[in-house]
């Protein structure tokens, strides 16, 4: 037998590269348990099915058998057409009942398929935004893509096999011990030998198959920041450590997969010579018993043939239990969401006002490290705040902060008195909203994307919204006009006109504060000034802390706070600030230079 060698390393030391869990055992379980009770309907049929379909499978051995027996027998009367016509009846039966069972499984497995994601989808966007920014694109893709690739094979075949192959396999066993009980005993000679195969594969093959999962993770983690990092990569000249970095990452990877194939280049072979052991113990010690006269010819035969079907479903049930294998780690790393317990909030917990207050904050994104170090900042109702400061000073951190995005290491932000890590997340967002420099089109219609804030907004609302952040214009020329498909496969919007559908989103939705992450900063100096002129109505009685690198912004502000190094060191009016001859006036004079 030629083999690989199976790699010198821990086969669980590649887990490290995700920082998204990895389901356990009991998550797992848990899983399938609510699948198959959600589903016992739909498996009790097909179970039933499948029945109807071994039985009639079960026919021709026993008129084989039978006629066997008669002419051993030395009757001369063989009703060899009745049992031709009562063979061709099984066999319309099986060949019905066996497409009823392959079309029922396959769509039982994609209705398993599809409440997995479902529910992949909706844990994964309840999660903490730093804990999905931590996890990095690579997991992420994986998990939606190659584990959900992996899943849908193993429901649509995995899943539906082993249930036929179980009902198929336990039939004919029962079948064999009425016909023949001697030969069912005979087919636990091969039990040794399937039992010590299995437990010398499948003690291996989970955590073989968990590292090859976690290795492809690390493989398109490499791959898809250096695509997305594609010209700072050029720029600095780091191609060819990307590219080293990326072959590493295959190396290891491929030595994975080799290890998985030298496992089962090992493991089927033992399943073959399971089956050809089951035949042959059947044969000698069913012809031992036929010629000693414990047994019948007839009862041999259809024994004979029973076994040999036997081997099917065996096989069925080794052969995609092995595929479960894959499965179950792509539906581990799936599930590991749920170990993730997103803070359900407190219902109790309410907002008394509109005041924003931070106190004593401090946060940090990795243990050890803090960004902000002991904030303070107290935002009245209707305020206008602008943060400012140098690259790197913490500005966009607190605003996150103060729109409930991020829970704070020690000290507390509160809205209206109510701290914003306690309340339900649905709450603050009905109270709080925050629009950054990242803005997506979904795919869909620009209505179907304006309705995300606010679905039952008519199209006098929409239009409204989007005339107060100057984007009605080009929308109205759109040939659909509302109706007219964007996003990915339809009209491709710039980077402008979808900023100017997320502040039309934002309007929509009509919070009372807001925090403005650079929010017009993909539009030209010029419109983005009669832009903020344009929102300046909409946002009027509103609260609004605006994060901004172009100072005109922090110019038309009540407060102006001046971050650096992670603390705030100047607060006050533009006129103040100047005047005090700070960092925020130095700030200003390089700006008008």
């Amino acid at each position: 037998m030629i083999g690989v060698a199976p790699p010198s390393y821990d086969p669980a030391a590649p887990e490290s590269a995700t920082t998204l869990p990895v389901g356990g055992p009991a998550t797992v379980r848990r899983c399938v348990r609510e699948l198959l009770r959600r589903h016992r309907g739909a498996l009790a049929l097909l179970v039933a099915v499948n029945t109807v379909a071994v039985v009639a499978s079960m026919v021709g051995p026993y008129l084989l058998g039978g006629l066997v027996e008669d002419l051993s027998a030395g009757d001369r009367e063989v009703h060899l057409d009745r049992a031709v016509s009562l063979f061709a009846v099984a066999l319309a039966v099986q060949t019905l009942f066996t497409r009823m069972v392959r079309v029922r499984g396959a769509v039982l497995g994609e209705e398993m398929l599809a409440d997995l994601r479902e529910d992949f989808l909706v844990r994964s966007v309840k999660l903490p935004p730093g804990v999905l920014e931590r996890a990095g694109t690579g997991d992420l893709l994986s998990r939606v893509t190659t584990d959900i690739d992996r899943l849908a094979n193993a429901m649509r075949e995995a899943v539906p096999e082993l249930a036929i192959g179980v009902v198929w396999g336990g039939l004919l066993l029962g079948a064999l011990t009425v016909t023949a009980p001697p030969l069912a005993l005979s087919v636990l000679v091969a039990l040794p030998l399937v039992v010590v195969g299995s437990r010398w594969y499948f003690r291996r093959a989970p955590s073989a198959y968990r590292s090859e999962a976690a290795g492809y993770a690390a493989v398109a983690a490499s791959l898809t920041e250096t695509v997305d990092a594609g010209r700072t990569v050029e720029a600095h000249g780091l191609g060819a450590r990307r590219v080293a970095l990326s072959d590493r990452r295959i190396q290891e990877w491929t030595r994975w997969e080799r290890y998985t194939l030298w496992l089962r280049s090992v493991f089927y072979p033992v399943v073959n010579m399971t089956h050809a052991l089951v035949i042959g113990s059947v044969l000698v010690i069913g012809g031992v018993f036929v010629l000693r006269g414990w047994m019948s010819v007839g009862q041999l035969t259809t024994g004979a043939l029973f076994a040999q079907m036997l081997t099917e479903p065996v096989g069925i049930v080794l052969r995609w239990y092995d595929e479960l294998q894959v499965a179950q780690v792509s539906l581990a790393r799936l599930v590991g969401v749920r170990e993730i317990e997103p803070a359900a909030g407190d219902e109790r917990v309410r907002p008394a006002g509109r005041d924003v207050r931070a106190e004593e904050v401090r946060f940090g994104y990795t243990d050890g490290d803090d960004v902000l170090h002991d904030v303070s900042l107290t935002v009245p109702p209707g305020t206008r705040v602008a943060l400012v400061g140098p690259s790197g000073a913490g500005k966009s951190t607190l605003g996150r902060l103060l729109a409930g995005i991020y829970a704070p290491r020690s000290g507390v932000v509160t809205l209206g008195g109510a701290e914003l890590a306690r309340m339900p997340t649905e709450r603050v967002r009905r109270h709080v909203a925050l629009v950054n420099q990242e803005h997506h089109v979904f795919v869909g219609s620009v209505r179907d994307n304006l309705r995300l804030a606010r679905p039952e907004a008519g199209d006098d609302e929409l239009w409204s919204a989007l005339a107060a952040v100057d984007a009605d214009g080009w929308a109205r020329a759109l040939d659909e006009g509302l109706d007219t498909e964007v996003g990915s496969g339809g009209l491709a919007l710039t980077p402008a006109r979808a900023q100017q559908i997320a502040l039309a989103r934002l309007v929509l939705a009509d919070p009372h504060t807001l925090v403005l992450d650079e929010a017009t900063s993909l539009l030209d100096p010029r419109a983005a000034r009669h832009l903020e002129s344009s929102l300046a109505k909409v946002l009027k009685g509103r609260t609004v802390v605006a994060i901004a690198h172009r100072l005109h912004t922090a110019h038309d502000a009540d407060v102006i706070a001046v971050a650096e190094n992670g603390r705030i060191t100047e607060l006050g009016s533009h006129d103040e600030l100047v005047a005090a001859d700070g960092a925020y006036a130095a700030l200003w004079r390089s700006w008008h230079r």
